[in-house]
């Protein structure tokens, strides 16, 4: 269907940071098949690790335990600093089941009426009909309606509007990305993620934080709300979290545990044992103090050099770890067009924000190639 405006290059295979067409033309991917590829293309830990479950059982329904996924899954909480997992294959389908904890937590222990969901303007959540009403940006809303109801959008970093928001009476849970990704790669403020915490606590309101972009080292930290010194009851994951093969998670803390009972939710392909072999390695890869630097350091390095070209095209430069946003002086698609012509795969964030996700396993050669292609695009607009 017509879904996509592809660009004009078909990749056949990848290794490490690059991806090369059919003519054998090689590509530096700052994408990571936007924030999917995490350890690159092709790696090999990550190739065996699929091989070997391959030839062993690909499915097992979930009436029955598996050994690779009950594995993955604790390996997974105890990462995450949480109690338990639902495991699911998508962001979107992440997302659905922690609307659906914050509703049964608030139903079970307050009775009817206290269901809204509060999130943050610039949002993104997701494309079914729930998530796309839980996420904040007008423009994904056309045509689709009527949306779930019992969504309220506040500003980023708007305290004053979000503690109006938090009523305690009809409030159940707030969902938001600590950087928010598709709204402009926009890092929320500590003091925001500070005073959202101590509101959900006061209230006996669900923290929730979508980590589907940011999450799994992405800004740094395991968890991107980690970095804030925060606590969620409910954290979701998705994207890179097997390095490639389709996942979802939703994860509770101590407060939310409990609330899903047999029946309540389910998922054909959730715990699926291929991608349950490749999280494992991703996780082993991951969370290590060590890698988890390198990701800031690689990240402060292709940070610091855009803000030092001082560029007039340049408006604006944030970011965490290897999540970064640069606001330009015109339109963002033609210079991702021109990226790609000149060999470099990068993302936008709306109409005037370049988006760069690179693999973790980006080299400093690569980051510094990535750098020189794009100085030079930006230096003649």
């Amino acid at each position: 269907m017509n879904t996509y405006n592809r660009l004009p290059v078909s990749f056949v295979r990848g290794k490490g940071a690059c991806l090369f067409d059919a003519a054998g033309r090689r590509y530096l991917d700052w994408t990571s098949g936007i924030a999917v590829n995490c350890l690159g293309h092709a790696y090999e830990p990550l190739v065996r690790a699929a091989r070997e479950q391959a030839e062993k059982c690909l499915h097992v329904c979930n009436y029955y335990d598996a050994e690779a996924a009950t594995a993955f899954a604790e390996k997974l909480v105890a990462a995450a600093g949480m109690k338990a997992v639902f495991l699911a294959n998508s962001g979107a389908e992440a997302n659905e089941g922690a609307c659906k904890i914050a509703r049964k937590y608030s139903l079970k222990k307050y009775g009817e009426g206290r269901h809204t969901i509060v999130t943050l303007r610039g949002s993104f959540h997701g494309r079914t009909i729930t998530t796309l009403a839980a996420t904040g940006q007008d423009a994904l809303h056309r045509d689709f309606g009527p949306f779930t109801e019992g969504f309220v959008y506040v500003p980023c970093g708007d305290i004053e509007a979000l503690n109006k928001a938090m009523d305690r009476r009809t409030v159940a849970g707030l969902l938001i990305e600590a950087v928010q990704g598709e709204g402009g790669v926009v890092p929320q403020s500590e003091a925001f993620i500070k005073a959202a915490a101590a509101f959900c606590a006061e209230r006996d309101i669900l923290l929730m934080f979508d980590e589907i972009q940011c999450g799994l080292g992405r800004t740094g930290t395991f968890l991107a709300c980690r970095g804030y010194g925060v606590e969620p009851d409910v954290v979701t994951m998705a994207k890179g979290l097997c390095g490639g093969i389709p996942v979802g998670a939703v994860m509770a803390g101590e407060k939310a545990t409990d609330v899903f009972q047999p029946g309540d939710h389910g998922s054909t392909f959730g715990g699926n044992l291929l991608a349950a072999a490749c999280g494992i390695v991703v996780l082993d890869t991951v969370n290590r103090p060590e890698f988890l630097a390198e990701i800031v350091r690689k990240g402060d390095k292709i940070l610091g050099a855009i803000r030092l070209w001082n560029l007039p095209a340049v408006t604006d430069v944030r970011g965490k770890g290897l999540m970064a946003g640069v606001d330009i002086a015109g339109d963002a698609h033609e210079v991702m067009e021109e990226a790609l012509k000149q060999g470099l795969l990068i993302l936008t964030a709306g109409k005037q924000t370049l988006r760069f996700l690179p693999p973790y396993i980006i080299s400093d050669r690569e980051i510094d190639e990535g750098l020189r292609i794009l100085k030079g695009i930006l230096e003649k607009r």
